[in-house]
């Protein structure tokens, strides 16, 4: 049995993993979990995450605990950097000194969205905002104090829980009939029931490989087209206009274009992705259920 310790049980990627645990409950699956919201175990508080690891024997951590209001980091640094940075320098210290895998969540907001095309995982980091600053010293402890370790970058995240792009545009469908959204923010939304399983690959099929990796759904989109595939998915009459980022100025800075290359996971782990329009029909498909 792989015992695995996950942190942030309440946010998207937590509770997908949750819920593929709890469908797997009864089939073959060969793994132990432990799930800890901020209220079981708070990763900035390091005596806590300290003695946590002392009552367990823990194979893997999935760090799924982030501080994610990307605008609000640019007033909360402190707070950014605490949750995103140096509670997950704790819990590298805390895997190191119990033998543990630790499998830390970043995202493509390490970049400054200038290069163009795909980014790969060797691209230099250069984050253009408190979010991806403090996201990006996590990354750093990470690597400077581990060598058994996953990094997983991945890009707007979205699920049936709690507040993401998808769950906003089927609000808004129901209170108005037209809208405007960005048009020159390129990337690639990422399902995280689709994030979850990967990264349950990567407890179930162990090896040495360590690093990190990029994980996202297959496609090149911008903002305005993820919420034309929203609508038309989930069958909403929707007026849709495109507009610039200058036309809708937010407090922190957003890379122009952050989409993830993907061929690692692809050539090393033997990942097949799916594509963006079927995992948005995943969650589409699970409210008709």
């Amino acid at each position: 049995m792989i015992d695995v310790l996950v942190t942030g049980a309440n946010g998207q990627l937590g509770k997908s993993i949750q819920e593929l645990n709890d469908q797997d409950a009864n089939t073959n699956i060969n793994i132990k979990f432990t799930f800890t919201s901020s209220q079981e175990l708070d990763i900035t508080d390091q005596n806590l995450v300290n003695s946590f690891f002392l009552k367990g024997d823990y194979d893997y951590c999935i760090n799924c605990a982030a501080y994610t209001a990307v605008d609000k980091a640019e007033t909360e640094e402190e707070k950014a950097y605490l949750v995103n940075a140096e509670a997950v320098k704790y819990l590298a210290e805390a895997c190191k000194q119990n033998d543990t895998v630790l499998i830390h969540v970043s995202t493509d907001f390490v970049f400054d969205g200038q290069k163009g095309s795909p980014y790969t995982e060797d691209d230099p980091t250069n984050p253009i905002g408190v979010y991806g600053a403090s996201k990006l010293k996590g990354e750093q402890y990470v690597q400077s104090i581990l060598e058994k370790y996953f990094i997983v970058r991945t890009s707007w995240v979205y699920s049936e829980y709690g507040h993401n792009f998808v769950k906003t545009m089927l609000r808004l469908a129901e209170e108005r009939n037209e809208i405007s959204v960005v048009n020159d923010q390129i990337g690639s939304p990422t399902y995280a029931g689709g994030l979850a399983e990967f990264l349950c690959f990567l407890v179930q099929i162990p090896d040495n490989d360590y690093g990190i990796y990029n994980f996202s759904d297959e496609g090149e989109i911008s903002w305005y087209d993820f919420a034309l595939g929203v609508f038309k998915e989930f069958g909403k009459d929707m007026k849709v206009n495109p507009i610039s980022s200058q036309q809708y100025p937010t407090l922190a800075k957003r890379p122009v274009y952050s989409k993830l290359s993907t061929d690692k996971i692809k050539h090393r782990k033997g990942v097949v992705l799916q594509d963006w329009k079927l995992s948005l029909r995943r969650i589409k498909n699970r409210n008709n259920d």
